[in-house]
């Protein structure tokens, strides 16, 4: 089982309504933390369980995080008009598979998934606001705040984010190193801000504003 909840959100209970409707008729597909998400152009993916994370590439090589897509949202070559777009699942997950005519055929499913778009955006202009950020450690900071925000569960230390996120995973999605990620951790726990359970998930405390350091 993934990490993530599936379709349980109130606030979105149209869409949920409307895929669960479409789940009772198909096999999701599900794909391993890492893996390549096949992307055709007249197809969409909904996330039903997970987090999937949307790349393109530099000429150098280098990835560049474009976004998060998490349950609910759609993504898909139909999406985007970047060259070349990569979708790599961050957790395990499981995805539904739809056609772009069968969206377009439904006025009502068009609409929420619309709204979904729409909620990618604003997680996009979150991740562009952190990568002005100077200091790394608050870069990091900033993006697990992003990912509580969204996808963390209230619990007794804090906000749980209940997510198999691997120091390189954070690195990438910051634009750092494997290592800068760790010491920067370090420094978050020994400020307070975040913890790891017993079962080895960050959480974020609440805690007095991080006096920047030097990273």
């Amino acid at each position: 089982m993934s990490d993530t909840h599936a379709f349980d959100s109130q606030e979105h209970s149209h869409l949920c309504e409307s895929l669960e409707g479409l789940y009772r008729e198909r096999t999701l597909r599900p794909f391993k933390a890492g893996q390549t998400i096949p992307l055709r152009r007249q197809e969409m993916w909904i996330v039903y369980r997970g987090l999937v994370q949307v790349l393109t590439l530099h000429s150098t090589g280098d990835e560049v995080l474009l976004g998060l897509v998490g349950p609910l949202m759609p993504l898909g070559l139909s999406l985007t008009s970047l060259e070349p777009y990569q979708a790599v699942a961050m957790t395990n997950v499981d995805l539904l598979r739809l056609s772009v005519e069968e969206v377009q055929r439904s006025p009502h499913l068009a609409r929420e998934l619309n709204e979904q778009l729409t909620r990618r955006l604003r997680h996009t202009e979150a991740l562009l606001a952190l990568a002005g950020k100077r200091m790394v450690v608050d870069r990091l900071h900033g993006f697990l705040m992003l990912i509580g925000d969204e996808y963390g569960q209230a619990s007794d230390e804090g906000t749980l984010i209940n997510l198999r996120l691997t120091h390189q995973q954070l690195a990438n999605a910051i634009g750092t190193t494997r290592v800068t990620v760790t010491r920067c951790l370090g420094e978050l726990k020994d400020a307070g801000l975040v913890g790891i359970n017993s079962k080895r998930r960050l959480y974020l405390k609440k805690s007095e504003p991080f006096v920047e350091a030097g990273v």
